[in-house]
């Protein structure tokens, strides 16, 4: 006689947190049993590997003094692996320490070393997104443990503690999520940065209300912090960028130009889980056919910008009132023309350099993610159950080769516009 049930099976070390299913076949046979384990499927048996070598190495792992990291040692240059690099150490109680897996690319990370921009200091470690295991926990903050899984946007710059290109870095346990079981790291690694421009276009520069959907409301936060708290540069755009009056609503309209790229990409489905109405331009010969099931209500090719213009002023009956760029300055001045009277513009990556009579230009204040914790918090918690939840899809991945040492040849073929509508990431 046989008997077969399903164990679960959890584990009681560095990943206490995470089960894995085996179903055994019982076989009763004068009173003895054995144990003969099903066969396991392919990608399964590959995920149950990798869970067992991660938890193999970190039940008897120690933090090494030194680390391999990739600098850039001055502008227009290559980066250079440096196999020798102290492993940074933490500050104060509310940072931990990260083990890198995956390093999720941006185009800053070439613009900068091309055009010099954005660098506090030479040699530079470059990098924004990262997921990795904490290997040192915090000691104000029990939500992580040795052992989790956990992603961040690295928007502090000119901390390179902080930065991804590195096999260890240091992050605030407020700019921390989990990644949950469900959700691929490879895939996470791509959405950090882009995640927290949007939430912030969306709910500090056009001042939407995401309290309705179970998100923060960014700019009652700014505005019950102290004023020393906020970034000097930003405290306009934080505490006067919009009236309340004139904020986006559900029911709007909103424009999207660059449609296929991962800000884009989760803006846009920000936007309608809020229930605005969404215009995305793009090129619709290279992305048409990926982004025609996507969270877009008008998609409007940009082969001919007279007449994309054209199409989205007749569609909103010339009355749009908020647009988003992704792009750069050239198309931000696009966007700018499909906007009616009393409109906000945002620029992600740039502004025109002339205004137009009754449109108000944003710059997203990026800075008040990690500097205020509050802001940083809020962002971060809402969006661990977004994902938990299946509320928000990541970006498609492409995971280039080699490594560290792979990097500098993904970020040219970034540079020569070969990647296009996914995020590059690097694992470790």
């Amino acid at each position: 006689m046989s008997l077969t049930r399903t164990i679960e099976t959890t584990s009681f070390s560095t990943f206490s947190s995470t089960r894995l299913k085996r179903t055994f076949q019982w076989n009763s046979i004068n009173g003895h049993r054995s144990v003969s384990p099903e066969p396991i499927p392919k990608k399964s048996r590959i995920e149950l590997h990798e869970f067992q070598t991660e938890e193999k190495q970190l039940s008897s792992f120690t933090i090494p003094a030194h680390q391999t990291v990739l600098l850039l040692h001055g502008k227009g240059q290559r980066y250079v692996l440096e196999p020798n690099y102290p492993v940074p150490n933490i500050k104060n109680d509310e940072e931990l320490l990260i083990k890198v897996q995956y390093i999720g690319l941006n185009p800053i990370d070439w613009k900068s070393a091309d055009f010099g921009f954005g660098i506090p200091q030479l040699p530079y470690i470059s990098g924004r997104d990262l997921v990795g295991i904490v290997v040192r926990e915090s000691q104000s903050d029990s939500r992580f443990k040795q052992g989790d899984v956990v992603f961040t946007a690295s928007t502090d710059y000119r901390d390179l503690r902080k930065s991804a290109y590195q096999q260890f870095a240091v992050a605030s346990t407020f700019n921390l999520s989990r990644v949950p079981k469900a959700v691929s790291r490879e895939r996470v690694a791509g959405l950090g940065v882009a995640f927290v421009a949007a939430v912030l276009a969306l709910g500090v520069c056009l001042g939407c209300d995401l309290t309705e959907v179970g998100g923060p409301n960014p700019r009652r936060i700014l505005k019950s912090v102290k004023p020393e708290a906020i970034p000097v540069d930003q405290i306009e755009e934080c505490l006067r960028g919009i009236e309340e009056e004139d904020a986006i609503k559900k029911g709007d309209w909103i424009l999207i130009w660059g449609g296929s790229t991962t800000s884009a990409h989760v803006l846009s489905q920000l936007a309608k889980l809020i229930g605005l109405c969404v215009i995305k331009v793009v090129d619709m010969g290279k992305h048409g056919a990926n982004l025609s099931q996507g969270s877009a209500d008008l998609l409007v090719d940009n082969y001919d910008y007279a007449r994309a213009t054209e199409i989205i002023r007749k569609v909103t009956d010339g009355k749009l009132r908020f647009a988003v760029d992704t792009i750069g300055s050239k198309t931000a001045g696009l966007a700018q023309g499909c906007l009616g009277e009393d409109s906000h513009l945002v620029g992600l990556s740039g502004l025109p350099a002339h205004g137009s009579p009754g449109i108000k230009h944003h710059t997203v204040p990026i800075k008040n993610y990690h500097e205020v914790q509050e802001v940083g918090g809020s962002l971060m918690s809402w969006l661990e159950t977004l994902l938990k939840h299946g509320q928000l899809s990541p970006p498609d991945t492409e995971v280039a080769p080699g490594a560290l040492g792979g990097i500098n040849d993904a970020l040219d073929r970034m540079r020569r516009g070969e990647i296009s509508g996914k995020r590059v990431v690097v694992k470790l």
